[in-house]
């Protein structure tokens, strides 16, 4: 009993937490980008549109990466809150198993638990499919997807495509929503840096 009341609780706090995309069951599987290149990848990423993020507040979301010694990833995660404040975080990413290059985990907080971040597809050049997805309890996720842009914009028949491999693989795009990335103009961290000396 007190296991169900559990579950009901946790359930009830993500329903509450409308900034969530919660699912009954379990992850979707969805195949990554192979001969994912991770230097290329490097670099900034500008946010286009997700799936709700109770973690992100603002506008002018953006993520840059730079790789460092050992095949470790530096991110950079920022945002410009609606008080005009630049609002960011640091972290790293790894690579989990080195036969699989495009399925990393990024942390954010020591030791807290690490994030999964499968990049689905990308050029390198114009844009990404970031998803994200974490089991609770065996019973139900809750997933997390990005198409970004190595701009502020992305082509329209990019998105679609990009939409129609994410449903396509199960993920749920209902909520998918458009980040604003205009007015960035007060956001301060506009060089790119690509690898650490």
């Amino acid at each position: 009993m007190q296991t169900f009341h559990v579950l009901f609780l946790t359930l009830g706090y993500f329903l509450v937490v409308n900034a969530q995309s919660f699912h009954l069951g379990r992850c979707p599987i969805p195949p990554v980008q192979q001969n994912f290149d991770i230097a290329k990848y490097m670099g900034r990423w500008y946010e286009i549109q997700k799936l709700p993020a109770v973690f992100e507040f603002g506008t002018c979301n953006q993520a840059t990466y730079t790789l460092l010694p050992e095949g470790v990833v530096k991110v950079v995660n920022a945002e410009l809150l609606s008080n005009g404040m630049e609002n960011s975080i640091e972290g790293t990413a790894t690579v989990k198993n080195s036969s699989q290059p495009a399925i990393l985990e990024v942390s954010f907080f020591e030791g807290a638990s690490s994030a999964p971040y499968w990049v689905l597809s990308t050029d390198y050049e114009s844009y990404t499919l970031i998803y994200a997805c974490t089991n609770y309890l065996g019973f139900f996720y809750v997933d997390f997807a990005w198409i970004m842009s190595r701009s502020r914009t992305l082509q329209e028949e990019t998105i679609t495509e990009l939409h129609n491999l994410l449903t396509s693989n199960g993920i749920d795009i209902k909520r998918m929503t458009v980040t604003d990335q205009t007015g960035c103009t007060a956001m301060t961290q506009e060089g790119v840096s690509v690898t650490a000396e």
